[in-house]
């Protein structure tokens, strides 16, 4: 392809996931559907653990942290979407594209980088809960759990802007300048340019695979130990009680990293860019939106908060 200097790209098209009208009002009602049941799932997560002084604790700090994350990255994403199949937009310009490059992947990458250290510090949580019960207390404190916030939001903004400086707004395009997704998205804007992608493709990879493997290497390191102490423990209740405590956060780390590593193996395998991106876009909402299910279900602390709220519903009608 004949490449043209960026200053001679006047706009982008935009082609979303598919180009069949008669699917667009089905595509818009799933989002819009994914969308609400995510938001109020989250949400009344964060009020049962509000609400309720027994869930003042550690875990569900970081489980009320987790689902206002959730929805952060929910809203970031999918109203954009919906306003663009609403308006049936199919043309953006290159000052409006590359702004969005800009600002869009710093939120969205914000909090993607906040959820993956928060679900270390979970982990990290359930393994001195049940490795060092005694000391629990004693090493769990605000003040820790605080700290931990606190560098798990830094450490991801810092990523976040790094991805965004990196932008491609010096390089060359070609001719083809359609985007299939609904927005500008830095990953489809990279593969437009005709310049030398080298610096930006080792950023992004390097820091994937730092800012991604740290964690998971802490999740796995918090769950060998703490499956080498239960297997030691002597009554059968006491190993049920354990497993108990982690089966949640077990399911919802399974459903984030899987569902990761299934948009890693499609985007390899597959060389249909809609089918790539398609996989993207399940990545931020399908674990958005089973987190707060997983928890209600397997937790009965969460069950009994959530019905406090619920109950007092009538009362206000």
């Amino acid at each position: 392809m004949e490449p043209r200097n960026h200053t001679d790209v006047s706009e982008f098209f935009l082609l979303g996931l598919t180009d069949d009208p008669e699917l667009q009002p089905l595509l818009f009602n799933l989002l819009l559907s994914t969308y609400l049941v995510t938001v109020l799932g989250n949400l009344l997560n964060i009020l049962a653990v509000i609400s309720d002084s027994h869930l003042h604790s550690p875990m569900y700090f970081f489980l009320s942290n987790l689902s206002f994350t959730d929805i952060c990255l929910s809203t970031t994403t999918i109203p954009k979407m919906l306003v663009n199949i609403q308006a049936q937009i199919q043309s953006i310009s290159y000052t409006g594209c590359l702004t969005q490059v800009c600002f869009a992947p710093c939120f969205v990458l914000t909090f993607v980088g906040l959820e993956n250290f928060l679900l270390a510090a979970m982990a990290y949580d359930r393994y001195v809960a049940i490795c060092h019960p005694l000391r629990y207390t004693v090493i769990m404190n605000p003040q820790l759990c605080g700290l931990l916030m606190v560098l798990s939001l830094l450490i991801s903004i810092v990523n976040a802007l790094l991805h965004s400086l990196m932008a491609p707004l010096w390089l060359s395009f070609c001719k083809d300048l359609d985007i299939p997704h609904f927005f500008c998205e830095l990953g489809q804007i990279i593969k437009l340019t005709c310049s030398d992608t080298l610096i930006n493709n080792i950023l992004v990879y390097f820091l994937a695979s730092l800012l991604g493997g740290v964690p998971l290497s802490g999740i796995i390191f918090s769950y060998t130990q703490i499956f080498s102490s239960v297997l030691r423990m002597p009554s059968d209740g006491g190993k049920y009680k354990a497993f108990s405590t982690c089966g949640s956060h077990l399911s919802v780390v399974s459903l984030f990293y899987g569902t990761a590593v299934g948009v890693y193996i499609s985007s390899a395998v597959s060389d249909s860019s809609r089918k790539n991106t398609m996989a993207s876009v399940m990545y931020i909402m399908i674990p958005q939106m089973m987190n707060p299910f997983i928890y209600s279900q397997r937790n009965s602390d969460i069950q009994g908060a959530l019905k406090k709220p619920v109950c007092r519903i009538p009362s206000f009608l």
